[in-house]
């Protein structure tokens, strides 16, 4: 099993960048697919980004694609994303999630663990 501990949100104004990490602990980092997932008030949680066991290939929400860059550190147990050009919308508690499934995927029930989730606000 892994523990999930996100960092990095907070206040921008929009046209922004921040960079969320997510730190596992644990020895077993590689052997999980890597996931961010965001929820606004309200609203249902939705797929952002998903990185493979290697790194070597990414998935990405149509909503995000261009403006936000998913990675991984095996050596340092930690998936970053990159978040550039934000905008009001993308306002949400951004998840990391971490899947035992060798594939990739945009489903949040594919995903066996959980973060407890950062806070991003952009502002207009």
């Amino acid at each position: 099993q892994v523990q999930l501990v996100e960092s990095g949100g907070g206040l921008v104004q929009a046209g922004g960048s921040l960079r969320l990490s997510c730190a596992a602990s644990g020895r077993t980092f590689s052997s999980y697919a890597m996931g961010w997932f965001r929820q606004a008030p309200g609203k249902e949680r939705e797929f952002v980004a998903a990185i493979s066991r290697s790194g070597g290939s990414t998935l990405y929400a149509d909503s995000v694609k261009g403006r936000f860059t998913i990675s991984r550190d095996n050596a340092k147990n930690t998936v970053y994303l990159q978040m550039n050009s934000l905008k009001p919308e993308d306002t949400a508690v951004y998840y990391c999630a971490a899947d035992a499934s060798s594939i990739p995927t945009m489903r949040p029930r594919s995903y066996d663990y959980w973060g407890q989730g950062t806070q991003v606000t952009v502002s207009s």
